[in-house]
């Protein structure tokens, strides 16, 4: 945060304006912000930096979620946006798993959605958040979100995972122990030892769900 707030440092607690390396939104959260950008600008700040997944309702139930994907498509093709993608797109599929297979997000990113489990990239390293379809509207138009400073709420890995153990079981365990808002409005921050003994998949399934517990983010160090 304070890399793209510009700042030496930040500190629990604080307000800060930070430059965004990602703009996220789906069928559901995508058309209002659409529709709220609309009014504050005609172009987004930068093409390649603003996401739309179509995956709530897709394949559409109705004319209403296909009317959703109907926006979302005519607006990526009018703001020539590079990382739209929808049914029939060969790399269509879960918005969360899109941006990591396609390395669009980096260790020291930070990303701002409109789905509360975009925490999921912070088992990249980066700090991810969710956000409302106003905050969302407001970044694709500038760039920038303002953050309050989360207190961090450290979790300690160690050992290694048994057979048959995955990281649904560590986050559900965990979750239990302090309750669905044990950390809330924190930084959830996985450490220790036992973070070398999970793969990729076991980091993002912690890390997605953190916001289960109430946390802003959960993040991992990064490695090879």
């Amino acid at each position: 945060l304070a890399y793209h707030a510009n700042k030496a440092e930040v500190r629990a607690g604080e307000i800060h304006v930070c430059h965004l390396s990602l703009v996220l939104a789906n069928d559901v959260t995508g058309p209002p912000a659409i529709e709220a950008f609309r009014s504050l600008r005609d172009k987004v700040f930068d093409p390649d930096r603003v996401v739309l997944v179509g995956d709530h309702f897709t394949p559409n139930k109705d004319i209403a979620s296909a009317e959703n994907a109907k926006l979302l498509q005519d607006f990526s093709y009018e703001q020539n946006l590079s990382k739209y993608r929808a049914e029939g797109d060969a790399e269509f599929g879960i918005e969360h798993i899109i941006l990591p297979e396609n390395g669009w997000v980096f260790p020291g990113d930070l990303v701002i959605g409109g789905d509360s489990h975009t925490c999921t990239y912070g088992a990249l390293s980066a700090f991810a958040t969710g956000v409302g379809s106003t905050d969302i509207a407001a970044a694709m138009a500038t760039g920038k979100a303002w953050f309050k400073v989360p207190q961090t709420f450290r979790v300690e890995l160690q050992g290694e995972l048994p057979d048959s153990v995955s990281g649904k079981d560590v986050i559900l365990t965990l979750i239990g122990k302090i309750g669905v808002a044990g950390a809330r409005y924190m930084a959830l921050e996985f450490t220790g030892s036992g973070v070398k003994s999970l793969n990729v998949a076991d980091r993002l399934t912690i890390s997605n769900m953190a916001i289960e517990a109430g946390a802003k983010a959960g993040l991992f160090p990064y490695d090879e």
